[in-house]
């Protein structure tokens, strides 16, 4: 083995057994501005040991348009999911504190990790021990925080870190290693911070749940790898230019879909998408339709035959108006579905009523009947 390359194997063991010393002993990392201090440390010390090489990586422009076509597509799928699943907001944190204590901080920890991961991969060269050793040690840096002694006290807590926090790493380790190694440093903080950031930046993001947001960030890594590997095949086949720009074409019609299902199903704004999952207004409308909710409405003029969506019971209910009782200034309205014999046992009160509906999309709704299928 050259010198150099002992050189990096030394240092690469060295930060392995330092984070290994933060996941049992010293837990310092589980601070962000430590962890920005130490990634600021071994950067330096990279610079003093083996200097730092110009990033000459060919086709970022295309690689980057390329995972912009590929989130925009990944969000259409997510959030027609979310149809399926329902939607919790996110916490807003667009403020000083936000920015300060987990934006700024998150930015920086990734900037930082693929510029240091990136500089290591370039000084391994082809040697794929040494490929091999940086990946298994940024996977440890990502998981440090989460090792610990209780990981072998169960079988439980052994799958959940599993499940949920070690294949989710090695997937984006094992990705951000071939990037890097293809491309360079750049891509892999563009698609590492939609990743970790989008969840905090959008005001609405569907309710996964643990396990199927672990079973997303497994899988979404190595479809961006493959896109990449298909684009550099593309490229020694010399497709023709034609074949690029037509791919190029999608970028805004994708953008157009995504930011117009996100305003749908977001509930922010006046129009507002809702699934629905039974046939109780059959047949003006189907289970498996996508209803288009209008929020602008003053209780007030609704008349009886409209149809409205209204919360009940933590849901959704979408049923027709069959009567309106004014007593004094309060009004209470009772609703039917087309295909119910009765009334609904139960009063809509004004601030239940989300709005009217006049407008619907067939079928798109239909997983979330066959999920309400699979539960019953």
């Amino acid at each position: 083995m050259k010198k150099s390359y002992k050189k990096l194997l030394a240092f690469m063991i060295v930060l392995t057994f330092v984070l290994l010393l933060n996941s049992f002993i010293i837990s310092i990392l589980k601070n962000y501005y430590f962890t920005i201090a130490l990634l600021f440390i071994l950067l330096i010390v990279f610079k003093l040991l083996f200097g730092f090489e110009k990033d000459k990586s060919r086709y970022i422009k295309d690689i980057f348009v390329n995972i912009t076509i590929i989130y925009l597509t990944a969000f259409i799928i997510y959030y027609l999911l979310g149809l399926v699943v329902g939607f919790v907001r996110t916490t807003n944190y667009y403020s000083v504190y936000g920015f300060t204590r987990l934006i700024i901080p998150y930015v920086l920890i990734i900037v930082l990790k693929e510029y240091l991961r990136y500089h290591i991969l370039t000084k391994s060269g082809n040697n794929k021990m040494l490929i091999v050793l940086s990946c298994i040690m940024f996977i440890i840096f990502d998981i440090t925080n989460d090792i610990n002694s209780t990981i072998i006290e169960s079988g439980y807590n052994a799958f959940m870190f599993l499940a949920l926090t070690l294949l989710p790493a090695v997937s984006n380790n094992v990705v951000c290693t071939f990037i890097c190694k293809k491309v360079g440093y750049k891509p892999n903080i563009y698609w590492l911070l939609v990743a970790n950031l989008y969840g905090v930046l959008l005001p609405i993001v569907p309710d996964t749940g643990i396990y199927i947001g672990a079973m997303i960030k497994f899988l979404f890594p190595p479809v961006l790898a493959y896109n990449i590997y298909s684009f550099y095949e593309r490229r020694s086949r010399n497709v023709p230019l034609s074949d690029e720009k037509k791919f190029d074409v999608g970028l805004p019609i994708v953008g157009v879909i995504t930011i117009v299902l996100v305003y749908l199903v977001s509930g922010y704004f006046r129009f507002y998408a809702v699934a629905i999952a039974t046939g109780s207004m059959t047949p003006a409308i189907y289970a498996g339709d996508i209803v288009i909710v209008d929020k602008k409405m003053d209780y007030k003029d609704l008349k009886v035959g409209e149809v409205i969506a209204y919360r009940y019971d933590n849901i959704i209910v979408v049923h027709r108006l069959v009567d309106i009782l004014k007593v004094d200034d309060d009004y209470y309205f009772y609703t039917k579905g087309d295909a119910n014999n009765d009334v609904d046992n139960y009063i809509i009160y004004p601030e239940t009523i989300i709005g009217t509906v006049n407008f619907k999309i067939p079928y798109i709704g239909l997983p979330t009947v066959w999920l309400n299928k699979m539960h019953k």
